[in-house]
């Protein structure tokens, strides 16, 4: 019985640029080519030329054989915070995959410090305030629900309202 097991190291050719403060924390190879590297700041996919932050993934879900990634992408830029929709979702299979879907589930979901979901008048709207590796404090966003009119100015301001309140609940005493 072996006590301790190592996993073999990243091969060179594989090895995101990673920056200097990042470090690899899992990897697998992926089919038919590539590999998916885990690592302290976010998730590189095969073919990305830059890494996915943790708190840039809406949702991670892993069927046993392939891990499934839902980007988040900025569809606008509001005064505090950032509108948010989903991104194309991107499938890889996975035949060892070792620690990678563990990472994946438990570092998305630590990048979540505050979530809380508001009905609307019309639709609704999630306010998230996430972690941002190597960054203070949280970086904060909404998504709203499908039919929610968002060009509405009356829509935006209450979605402002919202995120000033959650701040607010999160922020240290003085």
């Amino acid at each position: 019985m072996k006590l301790f097991r190592r996993r073999p190291a990243l091969p060179a050719e594989s090895r995101p640029p990673l920056e200097a403060e990042e470090r690899v924390v899992a990897w697998c190879p992926c089919e038919p080519e590539g590999v998916v590297v885990a690592t302290n700041r976010g998730v590189w996919l095969p073919g990305a030329e830059q890494r996915l932050g943790w708190h840039e993934i809406h949702k991670a879900a892993w069927s046993g054989r392939e891990l499934r990634i839902t980007p988040a992408e900025v569809a606008e830029e509001r005064d505090g915070y950032t509108v948010l929709v989903d991104g194309p979702e991107a499938t890889f299979l996975l035949l060892a995959p070792g620690e990678v879907p563990d990472q994946v589930r438990s570092r998305v979901t630590r990048s979540v410090a505050y979530t809380t979901h508001h009905a609307l008048e019309r639709g609704g709207v999630r306010v998230v305030g996430r972690r941002v590796s190597g960054q203070d404090g949280l970086s904060w966003a909404v998504r709203y629900d499908s039919g929610t009119p968002v060009d509405r100015s009356e829509v935006a301001a209450v979605t402002g309202e919202l995120v000033g309140a959650a701040r607010n609940s999160v922020a240290p005493p003085p």
